[in-house]
Order: C-alpha cells, then structure tokens, then sequence
C-alpha cells in the first residue's frame, strides 16, 4: 500500500484552546451535541464537518477560507506524519493506549484487494459527504484503517518522539487523552512508508467516507492530491486495538421469545450481571454465544448455539460462524418476523454501542435486549479476504477519531508561511 506524509492543515494552538475545537466524527454527533460544540466556540470544526442552515456545504466552504485566512487554520512546515496515543479506562477500569498515526494512503478500488471492507454502506451519508468535499477541496476526517506488522516497525520508529514535547494534547468529552507527536524527518517517514508498501489494509471504521473518496478521485483524475485519502492506521498486532459489540434492541414486539430461541439455542440462566458478562466473552471463546434480557424479567439469559444450527443458514462458511449472521438470520429474521430492509433502516430495532444504554433500553419500553460478545479480529479478516460483508453495525472500534487533529487538503499546500510552536 502506498503512503505518504500529509500536507497538513492544523489548528493554530496560538490562537485556539484545542479542547474549545475539535469534536467527534460527524455521523456520532446528535443535533443536542452540536448544539453544544457551536457554543463552545465559533471556530469548533462542527461548523466544518456539520454546518447548520441551508446552505450547508457553501457555507463551510466560506468558514475554511475565512479560518484560513486569519490564521485560525494553518499549514505545517512541512509533510510529516502524526503520530497518535490515545488513552482511556475500559468499563473495568483498565488502562488502554491505543497507537496509530495519520498519513495518506493511495485510494484503491475494493477489486485489488488491498484494501477490504467488511461493513455494508448508505447512499444518503455518502452524498453529503461528497458535498462537502467537493465545496472545500478537503477531507476533515480520517478513514479508519488496520494493517498487521508483528515486527512492531513504527511503533520502534516513533519511540525516539515519546521523548519530546507532544505536538498536541487534547482530552475529547468521554475523557479520552489524545497525545499527538509529528513525525516529519525523512528518513523515519521512509520506514513508515516502506512498512506498509506491501501490507494489506482492513476498513475499520470510515466505510461511507472512504466509498466517498473513491467516488472524488474517479470524477478528479487530474487531481494528484484527490487520489488519495487521510486515514489512521493502527495495527493489529498490539493488544491495545480493541474491537467492542454493537447490541441489538428490540422495539417491536416478541411473543414466546425464548421458546422460539430454544430452537437454536442452549439457554443457561443467571442473576448476576456481572458474571452475565463475563460469562458471555468466555463461552464464546468455545462456541458461538450470546446474552439476551428481557422486559419485565430479572434474570440474565446466556445462550450458546446448539451442534449444526450455523450450518442450517444460506451463508458462507465464514459468515455462518458469525454470531450477528445466526442472530439475524434465525431470530430476527426467520423468528421475529423482521425484513433486511427494516434491519438497515433499524426499524422496529436499534443498533447500540454503549452497554449501559443497551441494558438500561428494557427500562424504557424495549422488549428484548440481544447483548453480543467482543468481535474476533479474525473473524472480520477472514470474512474482507473473501470479499463478504459484515451485517450492518457489526463492531464498534473505540475509541472514535477527533476531526480537528490535521486536515487534509485536496489542493497543493504552500509551506513554512506558519509555525505551531
């Protein structure tokens, strides 16, 4: 995979209080949340990636400029690549430091295979990110890529930058501590670039973003910059990049629930909560696994797939050994009545990352509560080497990625006008 150094756009750290700018990625950001990060400040990266009003594209069109020329935003010295720590608490308590670094990659169509999605897209995100690309000629966000490199190459070359000044520390809203340092000598660029030459890349979050990228570049040929995307690189090797569930909540109604699930299911009930849990990630180590609770009951249902139940679905292999595919294939589908369309469009359902909201939804009218175990990185890689998708809203890779670390322009950069020291 080719890759190279950004062109960055930075904010001006003279000028701004990074905590008062930057913000979640546009499509986890509800209309109370932007609310609040337009008041923050007037020059919050929200008004960039979701401008209010009816000339939305237009107008942010008109705030980069703007920003630019009084030096809200401004240009690095030179390309350089950043490297990001990013630290947090798990629900345990647990310390996790996630490692990556932003670069550009070379857009590749999904037929070349080096670069697999695993997730289905929307039509509707795509368009208005491609609005907003082509009125500022600029990408806010970055894709969310997985490369393998057991050699731990990167890592060792940005251990020499621990040592200095970070360029950026900001803390985001959920209390995660993202620690930049910017890598731009040339020869440690030049490891970085060769490490990934040859390495395959995994979709991790970003899909309608990077399909978006794609779709610029192919109607910009003549643009160099426009054929190739920012993403953020993470490997896979490092026990830190941790893959959360999504869990399913059913809004509709569900007559005779665990009778039906008996079919396919073993049921083994529980009181506890907390062994509720622990139980569901270690069972499913030995077998496909998955916890449910229901309205108006206090117990905790863990239920292991039964002996030749997978191999019942019209699915490919890697698919069937998949807990969302049985889930949504017998349950949802086949039990509860549910159509593909009204699954993607969560009709009658919703699709849930935060545990606490899923176990709290019964207590607000959900019906069911499908609570799934942690995603196997395997899993999601066998089934893009195959060319297959994931049911929608499949993993959840925490923590998200700010917009407003570096952006990306789609035009040539003029450098050493501005320093962020």
């Amino acid at each position: 995979m080719e890759i190279l150094p950004l062109e960055a756009i930075v904010y001006n750290q003279n000028k701004v209080d990074l905590n008062d700018v930057i913000a979640p990625p546009y499509d986890v950001i509800d209309e109370k949340y932007l609310d609040e990060l337009y008041e923050r400040s007037k020059y919050n990266i929200a008004r960039l990636i979701l401008t209010k009003g009816s000339n939305r594209y237009e107008d942010a069109k008109k705030y980069f400029e703007d920003w630019k020329n009084e030096e809200i935003l401004i240009k690095t010295q030179k390309p350089a690549i950043f490297y990001i720590i990013q630290k947090y608490k798990n629900e345990k308590g647990k310390l996790i430091e996630r490692k990556g670094f932003i670069a550009r990659n070379k857009i590749e169509d999904f037929a070349t295979k080096k670069i697999l999605p695993h997730e289905f897209t929307m039509g509707g995100p795509k368009e208005d990110r491609f609005k907003l690309i082509s009125a500022t000629k600029a990408f806010f966000s970055q894709i969310f890529m997985v490369y393998d490199d057991k050699t731990f190459s990167v890592e060792k070359v940005a251990q020499k930058y621990l040592e200095k000044e970070p360029y950026m520390d900001v803390e985001d809203d959920l209390n995660v501590r993202n620690i930049v340092y910017l890598i731009d000598d040339e020869d440690d660029i030049r490891i970085i670039e060769n490490t990934l030459s040859d390495k395959t890349l995994l979709i991790a979050d970003g899909h309608h973003r990077y399909e978006t990228s794609m779709k610029y570049a192919k109607e910009h040929p003549e643009n160099k910059y426009a054929q190739y995307v920012m993403s953020y690189f993470t490997n896979a090797s490092d026990e830190n990049l941790v893959i959360y569930p999504t869990h399913r909540i059913v809004e509709k109604e569900t007559p005779n629930l665990l009778e039906k699930i008996s079919k396919y299911y073993e049921i083994e009930t529980l009181k506890d909560k907390e062994a509720f849990l622990d139980k569901i990630e270690e069972e499913n180590q030995k077998q496909i696994t998955t916890g449910l609770i229901l309205k108006g009951d206090n117990n905790f249902y863990i239920l292991k797939l039964k002996s030749g139940v997978k191999e019942t679905i019209n699915a490919p292999k890697v698919l069937q050994n998949l807990d969302l595919t049985v889930l949504h294939e017998l349950i949802l589908k086949k039990e509860l009545n549910f159509t593909q369309e009204e699954l993607m469009a969560q009709d009658g359902i919703k699709y849930e990352k935060r545990e606490s909201v899923a176990f709290n939804s019964i207590k607000q009218g959900a019906n069911a509560v499908f609570i799934m175990a942690y995603p196997k990185m395997k899993d999601i890689i066998a089934i893009s080497k195959e060319g297959l998708r994931m049911p929608q809203k499949s993993t959840y890779f925490y923590p998200k990625l700010l917009s407003g670390i570096v952006i990306n322009p789609l035009e040539p950069a003029n450098y050493g006008e501005h320093n962020n020291e």
